[in-house]
């Protein structure tokens, strides 16, 4: 027989805590009462750690992971930032890191991925073929742009981007995480349905 234990909140009783409303009660009292420190130091301190916490999902489809390889190698260390947990599966990866060439015939793939993955999620598009279609955006069969399917937080320009430019992206997507509320606006990013 599994016992299980109830989580023990000071001052807050165990039926009271039931979703991000009830929590959002406690803070607005508390900010009533002039102690909005403590939830501004929370907030930053959960941002600080998604941020240097990101799981990217490989996505390479050119040359530009071939860049991506060297990133994560010896030489410039993405271990350091806090990417190197690459993942493979979409439902375990937090920014899918979109490198090279997106064809027409590829892009449901790449759709379906992104819808897989779990909120809140980031986009990084790496190189001009993910950007614009690159040199080969006269062809009838590659994708002018991945923001074309789904939405970009950073772009990182270059054919192929060099490491340098490669971790600055990434660090750009670090400013943009370390400014978004957790509690506020972060967590609820899923749109409601419609009630007729």
């Amino acid at each position: 027989m599994e016992v299980k234990k109830r989580a023990k909140i000071k001052s807050i009783p165990y039926e009271d805590f039931k979703d991000n409303e009830t929590y959002e009660k406690l803070v607005e009292e508390l900010n009533a009462n002039g102690a909005n420190v403590v939830v501004t130091a929370l907030d930053n301190l959960i941002d600080w750690g998604r941020s240097n916490s990101l799981w990217p999902l490989t996505f390479a489809t050119s040359c530009c992971g071939i860049e991506f390889m060297a990133v994560c190698a010896a030489r410039y260390d993405i271990a350091r930032f806090g990417f190197e947990v690459t993942r493979n599966s979409p439902r375990q990866a937090d920014v899918i890191l979109v490198s090279g060439t997106i064809t027409t015939k590829m892009a449901p793939v790449l759709k379906r991925l992104y819808d897989q993955m779990a909120d809140p999620k980031y986009v990084v598009a790496i190189g001009g073929c993910s950007i614009s279609g690159g040199p080969f955006t006269k062809s009838y069969h590659v994708l002018k742009g991945v923001d074309k399917i789904i939405p970009v937080d950073v772009y990182v320009p270059g054919c192929p981007p060099r490491p340098e430019s490669f971790l600055y992206g990434m660090m750009q997507l670090q400013r943009k995480v370390k400014v978004e509320q957790f509690f506020g606006t972060t967590n609820r990013k899923q749109k409601q349905p419609k009630q007729d």
